[in-house]
């Protein structure tokens, strides 16, 4: 079923299909007991009542939040894999206010925010949150996560918590600055904005993956590391659009950095965007083909994570009504919508070099020398 919008809604500025894209990873896979994983999540939200009414809820389950979490973990432990569903339910909501392109969410009141949520992770019972539905939820992630997580994990999660809230907070900072980073800008900071330390914590978890910390925070696998987070934010840079399209200032997006330093319109960006993007999955794939030749047993399964995080992600934003049925152009979630997305068999940009962004540069000199 084709993406669906509302006949007299605002046309988009890039339409509503999307190009190939070059993935040559198995985007169809999911974790076997993803269905039930998603009811004992739904059972999940409804009990704490994280949804106001209706329309929110429905726009809340239209993340797929659980489809999201079951094919970047298709192999993983099923409880693991819950919880970090309920997180993301969790997550997803306080994402859509921090970056709901209302002048009334300043950085200043998501830099209080975010302080007081870090603080609630990391020290429970501190009383820094106002009494809601949302705060009696993360209470109780917060328990369970403490008691499923070894201490290098809850050190992990909590680190990478903070780099979303960072990136939410920097985001926020430029909307109300009018200002629309740089492409460099963009692209060291995109990483932190879609929480990819966040979620890779609960991989690693579910999965059973214990690399050394002195292997796993090394300068190559670092890079590899940025680099699936990169092909992740472009990708969901892509699927977002139409959904944020209506926001002033411009949402800070690929399209709409790449059109600002291009000086053309989103749509002339996309075939310049997408050939970025692609350059990037061909150092993802050269570079963890290096990486993989010293690795250890724990880094190898490390590398395959990576890989399903990627394609996971493609296929989940490929079948989420909350981009397909955007909710600045129809009034409910419309389940089955889809971009119906085609593969490439080759990248768009072959060439194997640096792309002479600063930023990212680094990338290819740790992994391909």
């Amino acid at each position: 079923m084709p993406p669906v919008y509302a006949a007299d809604s605002a046309p988009s500025r890039i339409g509503w299909e999307l190009p190939p894209f070059y993935c040559p990873f198995n985007a169809s896979l999911i974790h076997p007991e993803a269905e039930e994983l998603e009811a004992r999540a739904v059972e999940w939200i409804d009990r704490f009542g994280i949804y106001p009414d209706a329309t929110e809820r429905a726009w809340g389950l239209a993340t797929h939040s659980a489809d999201f979490t079951s094919r970047i973990i298709p192999y993983g432990e099923p409880e693991p894999i819950l919880l970090f569903m309920q997180w993301n339910y969790w997550a997803n909501a306080i994402d859509d206010w921090q970056d709901s392109g209302s002048t009334s969410v300043s950085t200043a009141a998501i830099a209080d925010h975010s302080v007081r949520l870090i603080r609630s992770i990391e020290a429970p019972g501190s009383a820094l949150l106002p009494s809601s539905p949302l705060t009696t939820a993360l209470d109780d992630l917060v328990v369970r996560t403490r008691a499923m997580l070894s201490p290098f994990e809850l050190r992990r999660f909590a680190e990478g918590t903070r780099d979303w809230l960072l990136g939410a907070g920097w985001q926020t900072a430029n909307a109300e600055r009018g200002v629309m980073p740089s492409l460099n800008e963009f692209c060291a900071m995109r990483m932190s904005v879609n929480g990819t330390r966040f979620t890779l914590t609960w991989c690693d978890a579910a999965n059973g993956i214990a690399v050394p910390a002195d292997e796993l925070y090394s300068a190559p696998v670092q890079a590899l590391t940025d680099a699936a987070a990169l092909l992740v934010s472009c990708d969901n840079d892509l699927f977002s659009y139409n959904k944020e399209d209506h926001q002033s200032p411009w949402e800070q997006n690929l399209l709409n950095v790449v059109a600002a330093e291009a000086g053309c319109s989103p749509r002339e960006a996309m075939g310049p965007a997408v050939a970025l993007r692609d350059r990037v999955m061909t150092l993802f794939i050269q570079g963890r083909e290096q990486v993989a030749r010293g690795a250890s047993a724990e880094l190898l399964r490390y590398l395959d994570s990576l890989a399903h995080y990627v394609s996971g992600c493609i296929e989940w934003q490929n079948l989420a009504p909350r981009f397909a049925s955007p909710r600045n152009r129809n009034a409910l979630p419309a389940e089955g919508a889809s971009y119906d997305v085609t593969w490439s068999p080759v990248p768009r940009d072959p060439a194997v070099a640096a792309p002479g962004i600063p930023a990212i540069d680094w990338w290819w000199a740790e992994l391909i020398g």
